[in-house]
């Protein structure tokens, strides 16, 4: 029995127990953790699928907001991702769902403008009419919501009362100058108590002295008064309207005008209406009269795009007021050859 205890008190076996229970403990100690990691990842991912943008619900934000002390502008900032991505109602939600909590009367009257500028670009026009309305109630001097109720009454074609807040925006050292003239020939274009005649004769006095309405004067004129436009054809810019030349029917064309403009007189040898002229220093206008002269102009035609010089975006379609950054006669014609209708159908075949 004396020689058994002796082998238990071998310092060696004492040292192998010793590392033993070290390296259960280590192992017991590092699984354990392991084990932890991979939960708090589990439950990591169920929040993180739970909040993914695009998944919240309008009270995760403002749960988010006022539990977790989320930055103000940090919700403005996720809910202007909606408004980029086109999803308008979304964001609106969450503008209203913020409205409900905030009592600061400065982050109240950023969240209204955003809601009034979103409602405005989703098509909500007397929503939005009524947002900025509520904010120039307290805040008469608002520049923003006063150019939105601007573009509002545009839009609804209420001229009258787009030119009393341009007006207020002119008092605010706002450079009003150019809207104001656009304003002015909506006025007279939409007035019923003006005939046609008195109307075109208006827009064409405005226009002796304010060049920069000419397209909107060229428009009204080629509807309603084409005899005016083509006696004056020459004080047009032919170039920046040839558009509207280019999409003319044979019957709408005064020819004996027409060879007194080189410009126009060129834009109707390309359209094959003409055989006057042998060549253009207008590339495109070059290729598509040599391919009229051949009896191809089928294969060919003009493309138009309009490039806003403000914002530099590009239109498909051609309107007085920038559709983006919404300043006034800041379009450009551009124009470029393309295939012809038959051409085109060719192709697909």
């Amino acid at each position: 029995m004396d020689g058994i205890a002796l082998e238990y008190r071998d310092p060696l076996f004492g040292v192998i127990v010793f590392f033993l229970i070290i390296f259960i403990i280590s192992f017991l100690t590092y699984s354990f953790s392991i084990y932890q990691e991979r939960k708090s990842r589990k439950e990591y991912r169920k929040l993180h699928k739970r909040f993914e943008l695009g998944k919240l619900k309008e009270e995760d934000y403002v749960h988010l907001y006022k539990t977790y002390n989320l930055p103000f502008d940090s919700i403005l900032l996720l809910a202007s991702t909606f408004v980029h991505k086109g999803d308008y109602n979304k964001s609106i939600s969450i503008y209203l769902a913020l409205l409900e909590h905030i009592k600061e009367k400065v982050k109240k009257e950023e969240v209204l403008e955003l809601l009034g500028t979103t409602y405005f670009k989703g098509g909500f026009l007397q929503r939005s009419q009524e947002v900025f309305k509520r904010i120039l109630k307290f805040s008469p001097r608002n520049k923003k919501a006063l150019t939105h109720m601007l573009l509002i009454y545009e839009k609804l074609k209420d001229f009258n009362k787009a030119k009393e807040v341009a007006n207020c925006l002119e008092e605010l050292n706002k450079n009003m100058i150019t809207d104001k003239l656009y304003i002015e020939t909506q006025i007279i274009i939409n007035d019923p108590l003006l005939s046609f005649e008195k109307k075109a004769e208006k827009l064409y006095e405005m226009l002796e002295e304010n060049p920069q309405i000419q397209r909107v004067v060229a428009e009204y004129l080629l509807i309603y008064n084409k005899e005016l436009f083509w006696k004056n054809l020459n004080n047009f810019d032919t170039k920046k309207i040839i558009d509207l030349l280019w999409y003319l029917n044979f019957d709408d064309v005064d020819f004996n005008e027409i060879s007194k403009n080189k410009f126009a007189e060129e834009i109707f040898n390309a359209k094959g209406f003409l055989n006057t002229k042998e060549d253009s220093d207008d590339f495109n206008l070059d290729i598509l009269m040599l391919l009229a002269k051949n009896k191809h102009k089928k294969n060919a035609n003009l493309d138009f795009e309009y490039i806003c010089s403000s914002c530099k975006k590009t239109h498909p379609i051609y309107e007085a007021r920038c559709p983006h950054c919404h300043s006034v006669f800041t379009l450009n014609t551009t124009y470029t050859l393309s295939k012809g209708f038959n051409e085109a159908n060719q192709s697909l075949q």
